[in-house]
C-alpha cells in the first residue's frame, strides 16, 4: 500500500540517510530595546532574548526525541542592529554585538544573528559605522552572524557599500589569520534578502515579521541521492522527467517532517509559526552532499557539462515538492552549493573540474549563490567587490535571492588548502584573476534597477 511505503521510506530517512532539521532559528524583535543610552539597550536587548529563547534548547531536545527527527543547530535571529543602534558611534554597535553574543552563550544556541545593515538603496550614517566595526565584532565574538543586503531587484546594486565591504573581508581574514580567516564565515552579503531565512549567516528577524517567530530550516541531500538510486535500481526505465519526480516526491515527504517539528517547536514557546525552508544544506559528512546527488543523477565529474542543468532540475524540484505540502514554505528553498561544507564539491575543486567562474554559472539556478569560497590572500579588496558585484547581479537581474561568503586566506596562495573546521569544512583555495576590474569597480555609485524592477 502506498502510505505503508511513504512511512516506511521515511523511517528509512531517519536511520540511515540524514534527514534532519538542520536548523530551529527563532526571530525577536529588538526595536521595543532601543534606547539613547547603550549600556540599557545591550541589557534591555540581552533580557529580552535570554526570556524569550531561554527554553529553545530545550524544546528543541525535547520535540526532536518525541519525534525522532534530529535538529542540528538552535539559534536566534533578531532585527537589523544598524537600525536598533541608529544614533549610536561606533563603540555603541561593538558593545551591542558583544551583549548578543554573550545572550547566545548563555542560553546555549549555535549561533545569533542580525547584526545586519540593509543597504540596497543607501547608506545611513549607521549602516556605514555597522560595516565598518565587522572586522572587530566578527573577530571578537564566537556566536555572533553579520548580514548586508547590497542590492535588490527594485533599488539595483550599491557599489559603494561594497567596497566598504571589500576592505572589511580583508581586514576580518588579517584579524583572524591563526584559522584561515574564519571571521569572514559569519558574513554573508546578499541581493534580495529575505526576511525569514533560518540558515547562517543570512537569518536576521525582517521587520514585517511577528515580534517572536519559528522559522525551521529542513535539510536532506543524503535523502534526495538515496531516493535516486533506489529509482535507478529498480529496473525502471527512468528519463531525466521521472528523476525530478522522484526528487518532488521526496521533498514532499521532508518537507512535510520539518512543518511538523517546527510548529509543535513554536507552540511550545508560545511563539508564532513562521515558515519552512526546505533548502538540501550540505555538511562535510560523508553521505549529507549535494554534489553527490549530481553524481547519483549520471555527472561523473561535478563541474563537467550539465552540471548547471543538473542543479536547476534539482532546485526547481525541491521548490515543487516543497510548495506542494506546505503553503508555509518560505526562506530559500532550493539547493545550496557551499565549497568548503560540501566535501564531493571540495575534492571537485581540488581535482580542477570546479572553477570559481563553473560555480558562479551554478548559482544562477541555485538557492543562494557563491558560498564558503576560499580565495588566495592576496586578493584585492577591489576584487572581491567584483567578485560580490557580479553575484549579485544574477540575482538583481534574475528576480532571485543570491549571496557571497568569501575568504580571502592570508597568508595562502591558489591551491592551497583552507581548513575552517565542523560543519564549516575544508576546502582547495581558488583561483582568481586579480586587479583586472579595478578601474571600474572604482567608479562606485549605484548601478540603477533593471527593467525587470517596473513590474507594478
Amino acid at each position: 500500500m502506498k502510505w505503508v511505503e511513504d512511512i516506511l521510506q521515511t523511517v528509512e530517512m531517519l536511520q540511515s540517510e540524514h534527514l534532519d532539521v538542520r536548523a530551529v532559528s527563532l526571530g525577536i524583535d529588538l526595536f521595543d530595546c532601543a534606547d539613547q543610552d547603550v549600556d540599557r539597550a545591550c541589557k534591555l536587548a540581552k533580557e529580552k532574548i535570554i526570556a524569550k529563547a531561554a527554553s529553545l534548547v530545550r524544546v528543541c531536545e525535547s520535540v526532536s526525541r518525541r519525534y525522532g527527527i534530529p535538529i542540528v543547530n538552535k539559534r536566534v535571529a533578531v532585527s537589523p542592529v544598524a537600525d536598533v543602534m541608529a544614533g549610536h558611534d561606533s563603540s555603541g554597535l561593538v558593545q551591542f554585538a558583544h551583549a548578543l553574543d554573550e545572550a547566545a552563550e548563555e542560553i546555549g544556541i549555535d549561533f545569533i544573528g542580525g547584526y545586519s545593515a540593509l543597504v540596497h538603496k543607501g547608506m545611513t550614517t549607521s549602516d556605514r559605522r555597522l560595516i565598518e566595526t565587522l572586522p572587530q565584532v566578527l573577530s571578537e565574538t564566537s556566536r555572533l552572524c553579520a548580514s548586508v543586503n547590497a542590492a535588490s531587484t527594485k533599488s539595483g546594486i550599491n557599489v559603494d557599500a561594497l567596497l566598504l565591504l571589500g576592505d572589511v573581508w580583508v581586514d576580518a581574514a588579517r584579524r583572524t589569520a591563526e584559522s584561515d580567516g574564519f571571521a569572514c564565515c559569519k558574513l554573508s552579503v546578499f541581493a534580495n534578502m529575505p526576511e525569514d531565512n533560518p540558515f547562517m549567516a543570512g537569518a536576521y528577524k525582517g521587520i514585517g515579521e511577528p515580534d517572536v517567530v519559528v522559522n525551521i530550516g529542513v535539510s536532506g541531500p543524503g535523502v534526495v541521492k538515496r531516493a535516486i538510486e533506489r529509482l535507478l535500481h529498480s529496473g525502471r526505465k527512468c528519463d531525466l522527467g521521472t528523476i525530478a519526480e522522484e526528487i518532488k516526491s521526496t521533498a514532499f515527504r521532508v518537507t512535510r517532517s520539518g512543518e511538523l517539528i517546527g510548529r509543535e517547536v513554536a507552540k511550545a514557546l508560545g511563539a508564532e509559526f513562521g515558515i519552512v525552508d526546505l533548502s538540501l544544506a550540505p555538511t562535510p559528512e560523508v553521505g549529507d552532499s549535494v554534489g553527490e546527488i549530481f553524481e547519483a543523477m549520471g555527472i561523473a565529474r561535478v563541474g563537467a557539462p550539465g552540471t548547471t542543468a543538473a542543479v536547476a532540475m534539482l532546485n526547481d524540484a525541491v521548490k515543487k515538492g516543497g510548495a506542494f505540502a506546505s503553503s508555509s514554505v518560505g526562506g530559500l528553498s532550493g539547493a545550496f552549493i557551499p565549497l568548503s561544507e560540501d566535501a564531493c564539491l571540495a575534492r571537485a575543486a581540488e581535482a580542477g573540474h570546479l572553477s570559481l567562474e563553473k560555480l558562479e554559472a551554478m548559482t544562477s539556478v541555485c538557492s543562494v549563490g557563491l558560498d564558503m569560497i576560499a580565495l588566495p590572500g592576496d586578493t584585492s579588496p577591489e576584487t572581491l567587490a567584483a567578485i560580490a558585484m557580479d553575484e549579485l547581479a544574477i540575482g538583481v537581474v534574475n528576480n532571485k535571492t543570491t549571496s557571497v561568503r568569501l575568504i580571502p586566506v592570508p597568508n595562502k596562495k591558489a591551491g592551497d588548502r583552507a581548513v575552517f573546521g565542523g560543519l564549516f569544512g575544508e576546502c582547495p583555495i581558488l583561483p582568481v584573476p586579480n586587479g583586472g576590474s579595478d578601474a571600474f569597480v572604482r567608479k562606485a555609485g549605484r548601478i540603477p534597477a533593471p527593467l525587470v524592477s517596473l513590474n507594478n
